[in-house]
């Protein structure tokens, strides 16, 4: 058997901080933010908002376009590294949010891997046999841990979650074709927070060595792209769409000019929405699939690198 996506679905906080309210903030304008990183703006999470409750709204539409209820999800994972409270998941938020009592629940901490991550456990789930149907998760609120005194970090994030259903499927010609999964935590120093619960009893501020990652992002994203799509028999050329991580427009354009794919292969909602870690894949196959850019039959690469070092890509026949 095979896991497909069924439907996907997303949610952005109802505030959008522009280039030039930054620039109110920090020493950083418009045409700086713009030429490094692509970036227009991003949307922040209200006072009180949580993670969980924007995961709750992305699942939600998600499960509507589904076509399925509630009683037939029997899993729900989450990639995320802003939860609401070290304890309980995220995943048993929503639950909860959705009036779901049943079926299993988890989070998945890889940081902008993290859906990817998410995704390799729900369809372990599924071809293993113990579940059907299971919504993952990106979702995150970065402003929590950005220091906005920084306007290295600072302009590049954002809040959001995206969502997908994922369904078993016994056409093994459609969904997900392979998912490769790595990680080298000798560069764990290159994108970090400097807190965390044990350590400092708080969350900490983000901190990343920008060059570094950017090198790294670009050559880790790039062959693991070419390396998925190889254990299936897959060349390049027959990717329709490749959805990476959303962290930099220049990124993602050095990324299809290694790959040497057209420009308009590339999904691209940096602008919009920022690096929104985890969540910003979801938030990108949903935006490609409500404006019909993917469409049934195609096939689609998503590469991510977040901090750990993480990276991994997931190559899906839609």
């Amino acid at each position: 058997m095979s896991s497909i996506i069924l439907s996907t679905g997303s949610y952005l906080p109802a505030r959008i901080l522009t280039n030039d309210d930054l620039s109110k903030m920090v020493d950083t304008n418009d045409e700086w933010i713009r030429e490094r990183t692509g970036i227009t703006q991003r949307h922040i999470a209200a006072d009180g908002e949580n993670t969980s409750d924007m995961a709750i709204k992305a699942a939600e539409r998600a499960l509507k376009a589904s076509g399925l209820n509630i009683k037939d999800i029997d899993g729900i994972v989450v990639g995320t590294s802003t939860p609401d409270t070290t304890m309980p998941s995220v995943a048993t938020k929503v639950q909860a949010g959705l009036g779901m009592t049943h079926g299993a629940a988890v989070d998945v901490a890889a940081a902008c891997t993290g859906f990817i991550y998410a995704l390799s456990v729900a369809h372990g789930w599924i071809v293993t046999g113990m579940c059907k149907n299971v919504i993952v998760i990106g979702a995150e609120c970065m402003s929590r841990i950005v220091d906005w005194n920084d306007r290295t970090t600072c302009i590049l994030f954002g809040d959001g979650a995206g969502a997908v259903v994922l369904s078993k499927s016994d056409d093994e010609s459609r969904g997900i074709q392979a998912i490769t999964l790595q990680a080298d935590g000798q560069f764990g120093s290159l994108l970090n927070t400097d807190g965390g619960i044990c350590s400092t009893k708080t969350a900490g501020h983000l901190h990343m060595e920008g060059q570094e990652v950017f090198r790294h992002g670009v050559e880790k994203m790039s062959a693991v792209t070419v390396d998925t799509l190889a254990r299936v028999g897959k060349t390049l050329e027959q990717v329709d769409w490749v959805v990476a991580h959303q962290a930099n427009a220049r990124m993602i354009t050095s990324i299809g000019r290694q790959l040497k794919l057209p420009k308009d292969k590339s999904i691209v909602t940096v602008d919009r929405h920022a690096n929104t870690s985890a969540a910003s894949i979801p938030l990108a196959l949903d935006a490609a699939v409500a404006d019909g850019r993917i469409k049934k039959g195609q096939l689609v690469a998503m590469p991510a690198l977040g901090a750990g070092l993480t990276w991994g890509c997931c190559v899906i026949l839609w």
